[in-house]
C-alpha cells in the first residue's frame, strides 16, 4: 500500500510516569510509521522547547518511527528579520543527538505558524527560499547525499488553489496539510492536483 499512519505528536519515554503521553512503542504496536513533532501548537500552546522536541525526534528514530520534524517562526519572528535563526535553531536542536545514518531518516516540515489556519499562504517562492535554505543546512551539518535524500514538505494553508505552484518549486517535496484534510474533496483535489 502507499498510505502509511501518522501519529501527531509522541513522547520520548518508552515507558513510565508519563499519563497522558503516547510512547513510540504503543505507536509501533498499532502500527504506525511517522509522528509529527514540533508542530507550532506543540511549540507554541504546549510549551514544548526545542530542547525537549530534540529528544522527541532521537527517540522515533531510535524506535523505527519516522519523525516529521517540524520547524516554522512566528509573525513576529518574520517582521523583525530573524525567520533564518528561528530556522536553525530549531532544526540544530531538533537533530542535535542525530548521527549521518539516523538524519537520513527524517522528514522536516517547514511550517510559517503565521502561516497555519489563517487562510496566508507563503507564496511558492518565498517557501522555496526557505526550503532552500534547510537543503543547505542539511549539507553544511550533515553532507550532500543527505541534503538530496531528506524529504523536505510545506505546510500552512495548502489549498487546492496553491498547490501546483508549492509542487512546481525544486525543493519543496510535499505537503503537510492540515484544515484542508477535513473535507475529502478539497483534499482529494490536493491529493490528485495536475502538475
Amino acid at each position: 500500500s502507499n498510505c502509511f499512519l501518522s501519529a501527531q505528536n509522541m513522547h520520548f519515554e518508552e515507558k513510565g510516569a508519563c499519563t497522558g503521553e503516547i510512547s513510540p512503542i504503543m505507536l509501533k504496536e498499532i502500527g504506525v510509521d511517522f509522528s509529527i513533532i514540533g508542530h507550532s501548537e506543540r511549540r507554541h500552546v504546549f510549551m514544548e522547547s526545542d530542547q525537549l522536541i530534540g529528544k522527541k525526534v532521537a527517540s522515533a528514530v531510535s524506535h523505527g518511527l519516522t519523525p516529521i520534524l517540524c520547524v516554522g517562526e512566528t509573525i513576529d519572528e518574520r517582521e523583525k528579520g530573524d525567520t533564518i535563526r528561528v530556522i536553525d535553531r530549531q532544526l540544530q536542536e531538533g537533530t542535535s543527538a542525530l548521527g549521518q545514518e539516523e538524519a537520513a531518516r527524517i522528514v522536516i516540515a517547514y511550517e510559517p505558524v503565521w502561516a497555519i489556519g489563517t487562510g496566508k499562504t507563503a507564496t511558492p517562492e518565498l517557501a522555496q527560499e526557505i526550503h532552500a535554505h534547510i537543503r543547505n543546512w542539511l549539507k553544511t551539518n550533515y553532507n550532500s547525499s543527505i541534503a538530496k535524500s531528506v524529504r523536505i514538505l510545506y505546510g500552512g494553508s495548502v489549498k487546492p488553489g496553491n498547490i501546483k505552484g508549492l509542487m512546481a518549486q525544486l525543493d519543496i517535496d510535499g505537503v503537510l496539510v492540515g484544515g484542508a484534510s477535513l473535507d475529502w474533496e478539497t483534499f482529494e483535489r490536493i491529493v490528485r492536483f495536475d502538475s
